[in-house]
């Protein structure tokens, strides 16, 4: 049984984007093939809500190989995807103080449905532990109404460290 929405899908305004690509490579540091948030369409920051989206396209570089004649997104990319919406929320709000958020880990990860090249995910993302030195973010990911995973993402605050 999936988990309830943190909010109705019909109240969700694609069009209305807060952050595009180029607003949301100011905040995340993930460039090339990595890049796999396409757009922020909300924030609220005193619900910690977060909706974005990644369109799926055929060029991908997993496309070839995952699966051959019928690609299917790897769940890593989909909680990757989930990651860089959850990062740029916590780099806009200043919740977290680092030269950026590194990923710090997964929990209640379930896959529903495949995810591919054509597709738009939608992400949908909530707050449900929000430190400064970790946070949690419950998010939900959509291809249409059918939600095609959702996990816990941690977020975590990265120093760089100088190669000596």
């Amino acid at each position: 049984m999936p988990p309830a929405l943190h909010i109705p899908l019909d109240q969700i305004d694609t069009t209305k984007i807060v952050a595009d690509q180029e607003a949301i490579r100011k905040l995340n540091q993930q460039r090339f093939e990595m890049e796999h948030l396409t757009a922020v369409v909300y924030m609220d920051p005193t619900q910690h809500l977060m909706i974005g989206y990644k369109d799926v396209r055929d060029d991908e570089f997993w496309v070839r190989g995952h699966m051959p004649g019928y690609p299917i997104m790897p769940g890593v990319i989909m909680c990757e995807a989930a990651a860089q919406l959850c990062g740029f929320y916590i780099a806009t709000h200043k919740i977290m103080i680092g030269d950026f958020i590194g990923f710090g880990g997964l929990e209640n990860v379930r896959f529903r449905a495949p995810v591919k090249p054509g597709d738009r995910l939608l992400l949908v993302g909530k707050g449900t532990r929000i430190h400064r030195r970790q946070t949690v973010c419950n998010v939900q990911g959509f291809v249409g109404t059918t939600m095609v995973f959702h996990a816990d993402v941690l977020g975590v605050p990265l120093l760089r460290r100088e190669e000596g």
